[in-house]
C-alpha cells in the first residue's frame, strides 16, 4: 500500500523510540499491538497527541483490565483519550462480523456501504458506554445481524444481544481506533498457525487506508 499510495512508513518494536524528538518525524503513528508501559514514553506519547499529531490504533492496543499483565494504569490514554476504560469481554473464536456504518458523512467512513463484512477477528467490550461520550464518535459497530458472534465454547463467549462500538474517533484528538486485527489462529493444535487474515475484507481494507489518510490530513496518491 506505501508503495501504491507513495508513502513512507517505519516499523518498530522498540518502545523507546517513542519519545519527542523521534516522533518529531512522523504525521501519524500507529500502535498495532499493546501499548508503552514507561512512563516517559507515555508522557511523549502524550505530548505528540496534544500538541497535533495523529495515532491509529488496532485491537489489543485498547486492552487494560485490573489485575492483569495490562493493568488499567494510565487514565489519561484509556479514560480520556479513548473513552472505552477497561476491557471486559470478548467473543471467541474469532469471527467475521457484519458491521454497521453509524457515522455515514464521516471522512472514513461516507464512502462505504451501510453494512460490510468484516475479517474473522476477536470482538471486545468496554467498561465505558461510549456513546454517551459527547467527545467521541462512533464509526462502526457490530450490526445485529451478525448474532450469535462467536462460537465459544464457553457461553458467554457466544454473544447474541447489545450494542458493540468497532471503531471510533475522539473529536478532541486527531486518533481512529479499531477493534481489528486478531486473526483466527490455530490454538487447539499449538501451531498457531494463521487461519484467516485481517485484510480479507476489502471494504475493511479501504476504511483503514481511508482512516490513514485522514489522519495525515490528505488523500490517497
Amino acid at each position: 500500500m506505501a508503495a501504491r499510495h507513495q508513502f513512507a512508513y517505519e516499523a518498530t518494536t522498540n518502545w523507546s523510540q517513542l519519545n519527542v524528538e523521534f516522533l518529531k518525524q512522523f504525521q501519524v503513528v500507529l500502535f498495532l499491538d499493546t501499548r508503552p508501559d514507561d512512563p516517559a514514553q507515555r508522557k511523549a506519547f502524550e505530548n505528540y497527541m496534544e500538541h497535533g499529531g495523529a495515532w491509529m490504533g488496532f485491537h489489543f492496543s485498547a486492552f487494560a483490565l485490573t489485575p492483569s499483565g495490562f493493568p488499567q494504569n494510565w487514565d489519561w490514554y484509556h479514560e480520556r483519550f479513548l473513552g472505552s476504560g477497561e476491557y471486559v469481554s470478548n467473543t471467541w473464536r474469532p469471527t467475521s462480523a457484519v458491521l454497521r456504518v453509524d457515522a455515514t458523512n464521516h471522512a472514513i467512513t461516507r464512502n462505504l456501504p451501510k453494512t460490510f463484512k468484516s475479517a474473522p477477528n476477536e470482538w471486545y467490550r468496554w467498561k465505558n458506554d461510549l456513546r454517551t461520550n459527547s467527545d467521541i464518535t462512533v464509526l462502526v459497530s457490530i450490526d445485529p445481524s451478525s448474532f450469535p458472534l462467536g462460537t465459544g465454547p464457553k457461553p458467554y463467549e457466544i454473544w447474541h444481544t447489545g450494542d458493540y462500538p468497532v471503531g471510533w474517533t475522539n473529536h478532541k484528538y486527531k486518533m481512529i481506533y479499531l477493534n481489528v486485527g486478531h486473526n483466527d489462529i490455530d490454538y487447539e493444535h499449538k501451531t498457531n498457525k494463521e487461519l484467516s487474515s485481517t485484510f480479507e475484507s476489502e471494504t475493511q481494507n479501504k476504511m483503514i487506508l481511508d482512516g490513514l489518510f485522514w489522519l495525515a490530513g490528505t488523500t490517497k496518491l
